[in-house]
């Protein structure tokens, strides 16, 4: 398969444009975004949408976050990364495989049906994971685009792929909310560096490879002109587009951070062998066996009952 974005080069790399559509042939008829809301996607990247779950709602979510950190604190399982000489967990993989709530979550009808409209398709979970920011221990999370990590190390050809983050506990401006450059979805930045056999045990905890440099960063800025901040009370969700370059500072403030994410890829999108030239990363970090369209599922949170619909 030809190699639409090169990366992990030697010498100095370049930033490519686009090749791939935004929202793929989809409008404002084919799911609940209205024109408008598929308009901003397509410009900036990425779309909040503020108290989309209920106050009932976010309650039982912040019970379930609760039981799966409980659950998961004595663990060793490889999908539970923790902090860089600490105990504090960073990140849950995989929860939409370990975790029959978030599993039903990750099915929820408002949700899968916003990833179809934008991509045009059925659509699997590539990836889930909880991310974690305790009060004045969580971590940063340095500028990336997630599909250069995921065409690189995990061989996702193309750019049709979106994110969705639902924040857990409110975030604030302070207590390390997602950063955004509006509009360097249209762009790719190549980086720079080999990347070694099972990189992921290092970058899960601190990413240094795979991350642009300081000029592109800059060339992104100009070309966007802010930085945007997701910030807005738990159950609240982002929707941001694969290729978006963002990052978070760290938690300094005594407030914690908490989102789960579930990554929707295309079913015509699927993983193929690592553009790196690496053995593929593990099945909880890529979903590359069993790959099942989601389908959609009528959930009450507040009784946690699903049905499928029809």
């Amino acid at each position: 398969m030809k190699d639409l974005y090169p990366s992990r080069i030697k010498g100095m790399p370049a930033i490519l444009e686009r090749k791939d559509p935004i929202i793929h042939s989809s409008n404002k008829g084919d799911g609940p975004l209205s024109e408008v809301e598929l308009d901003f996607y397509e410009d900036n990247g990425y779309l909040f949408m503020s108290n989309f779950f209920s106050e009932d709602e976010v309650t039982l979510l912040q019970q379930e976050l609760s039981r799966n950190m409980n659950d998961n604190k004595a663990s060793n399982e490889k999908h539970v990364v923790r902090e860089t000489g600490g105990e504090e967990i960073r990140s849950v993989f995989d929860v939409h495989n370990n975790d029959e709530f978030f599993h039903d979550l990750s099915s929820h009808e408002r949700l899968v049906h916003i990833a179809q409209q934008l991509l045009g398709s059925q659509v699997y979970i590539n990836q889930s994971r909880i991310n974690l920011k305790p009060g004045f221990k969580g971590k940063d999370f340095y500028w990336h685009s997630d599909f250069e990590t995921w065409h690189m190390e995990d061989g996702m050809p193309n750019m049709r792929a979106v994110s969705c983050s639902i924040i857990l506990t409110d975030n604030y401006s302070y207590n390390g909310p997602l950063l955004l450059i509006p509009g360097s979805h249209r762009y790719f930045v190549q980086c720079v560096g080999e990347t070694p056999e099972n990189h992921f045990e290092q970058s899960l905890k601190m990413q240094n490879l795979g991350v642009p440099d300081h000029d592109s960063i800059n060339w992104l800025l100009s070309k966007g002109g802010k930085i945007d901040s997701a910030t807005g009370p738990a159950g609240s969700v982002l929707f941001f587009e694969s290729n978006t370059m963002h990052g978070s500072n760290s938690n300094i403030s005594p407030l914690p951070r908490s989102n789960v994410f579930f990554v929707f890829n295309s079913v015509e999108n699927k993983l193929v062998e690592p553009f790196a030239n690496i053995p593929a990363r593990p099945e909880f970090i890529a979903n590359r066996t069993n790959v099942k369209p989601v389908e959609p599922k009528q959930m009450d949170l507040k009784k946690k009952k699903i049905s499928i619909q029809s």
